[in-house]
């Protein structure tokens, strides 16, 4: 994911280059690579230095919850005006500041404000996603109308647009199928690599999920109107058509064959040799055993003094619910350091197992969360 936005905001500066050479008619190839390299370690850098001031707010200055849910959405508004007021990337600084905040956010957000705060920026992004295909929904009457002026008629803007996705598509299977390549051929010198081959199987299936969406969207709607000397932007209800055309097509055709693909290829994953079940079995089973070690080897005498830890022993041993009417204070900072360690392990472990699923320890790391929230009311 991460490197999925990186790549968003790297095309997105890619983008406004081209804005600007179609802008002001010119393009200097030295210039613009000094700029962009400026953009790329400022961008990164603004958003690096912020997001660790935003770490320290959130840690040593009294919030809760709703104010570390609001902190959380003031810092993307603030990192991006701080970086494009010093002439870098606000996209690249955005990505930068949500990747720091986000790999560290369980050091300095309590369970509580991380539960509200996943609440909020879930909605939130369902939200600015349905919003965004709502503008282009909107905006299509007067593009056909400007379409229709420009001498260019629906049925060209459809070509034009299917030609593109055609495009696109082959392309991104071309770049696949050249990735690979190069990959078996760096493989041989180097120790540690995967010795595996993906076959033409593979390579076809990640060329064909290149499906297109809301940053496409995002990045034609941000075209202007007109330039600077005040004629209109060339093309643009064209540009905006065959955009539309292209997320069109590519969610509807390559989204609903996917699947099936999927399905007709039998491709095994190299990365995850056991299902999805089997892995959570196993990381829940790994994680209750050491928790059980970890409360054996530091509280063995308040486990079997006190019979809610006790039943969190069994519990972990033999999948025993526990009882919430025989909490007491001891009882909860004994469990409370517990989920703090196992939040600890669950961390340590993706960062050293690079072929554990991530999604399976946020939610892990999710449930732990559920369980400190739950000692509150117990």
């Amino acid at each position: 994911e991460g490197e999925s936005l990186l790549n968003d905001a790297s095309s997105l500066i890619i983008f406004r280059f081209a804005l600007i050479a179609v802008a002001t008619g010119q393009f200097v190839w030295y210039k613009a690579a000094l700029d962009f390299s400026w953009m790329l370690v400022g961008g990164i850098g603004t958003g690096i230095f912020i997001g660790y001031i935003f770490m320290k707010m959130h840690k040593n200055l009294p919030t809760d919850a709703n104010i570390d849910t609001i902190l959380s959405l003031i810092a993307p508004y603030l990192v991006y005006i701080a970086a494009e007021e010093v002439g870098s990337s606000g996209v690249l600084a955005v990505v930068s500041c949500g990747l720091l905040l986000s790999n560290n956010r369980h050091r300095f957000l309590s369970s509580s404000s991380r539960l509200r705060g996943l609440n909020v920026w879930d909605s939130l992004s369902f939200l600015i996603n349905g919003l965004v295909f709502m503008l282009i929904g909107l905006d299509l009457p007067e593009i056909r109308q400007g379409l229709e002026k420009e001498g260019t008629s629906l049925e060209m803007a459809i070509g034009y647009g299917l030609i593109v996705t055609a495009v696109l598509v082959l392309s991104r299977i071309l770049s696949m199928f050249c990735a690979v390549g190069v990959t078996l051929v760096a493989r041989n010198y180097i120790a540690v690599a995967d010795k595996s081959n993906p076959g033409i199987k593979g390579p076809f299936v990640l060329g064909w999920a290149g499906m297109r969406g809301v940053v496409s969207l995002a990045a034609a709607l941000s075209i202007p109107i007109q330039l600077g000397n005040g004629a209109g932007f060339p093309h643009r209800n064209l540009i905006l058509f065959i955009t539309f055309v292209v997320i069109l097509v590519t969610l509807v055709v390559q989204g609903l064959t996917l699947p099936w693909l999927l399905r007709r290829f039998h491709l095994p994953d190299p990365d995850h040799l056991v299902s999805s079940e089997e892995e959570d079995a196993v990381l829940k089973r790994e994680l209750s055993q050491f928790s059980l070690g970890y409360l054996k080897s530091n509280y063995p005498e308040e486990m079997y003094a006190q019979p809610i830890l006790r039943q969190m022993a069994m519990k972990w041993e033999a999948s025993v619910g526990d009882n919430p009417e025989n909490w007491n204070a001891q009882c909860s900072l004994v469990y409370k350091e517990i989920l703090d360690v196992q939040r600890q392990w669950l961390l340590d472990k993706n960062n050293s197992n690079l072929l554990l699923d991530e999604e399976l320890v946020r939610h892990h790391l999710h449930r732990i969360d559920l369980e400190e929230e739950k000692m509150k009311y117990v």
